[in-house]
């Protein structure tokens, strides 16, 4: 007897933009580290800086009037980010939606 489940739980097109989407994020964290782990061999970054990696955010947002973009709610709230407080940001484009 065959069951409707047995199938796959999603369209496959969806599951490789998934797949794709994870691959990509994670090559970019990757290159990411390895650039800030040259900038601490080189002398450019001390082992405290290097700590603060463990508390990251990724995520993608959009940039609005006068350049400004917005941390999320849920990562402010995972990285206990309130007004006032001083963040740094890493700006990677990503998507152009735009006539070059």
């Amino acid at each position: 007897m065959s069951d409707e489940r047995d199938g796959p739980m999603w369209p496959p097109e969806l599951f490789k933009t998934f797949t794709e989407t994870g691959e990509q994020a994670v090559e970019q964290q990757q290159e990411l580290f390895k650039q800030m782990l040259g900038a601490s061999m080189s002398g450019g970054m001390d082992m405290n800086q290097l700590g603060a990696m463990s508390q990251t955010a990724t995520f993608k947002t959009r940039v609005q009037s006068g350049g400004r973009i917005s941390i999320p709610d849920a990562e402010r709230e995972a990285l206990d980010i309130e007004e006032g407080d001083i963040v740094q940001a890493v700006v990677v484009p990503v998507k152009r939606d735009r006539d070059e």
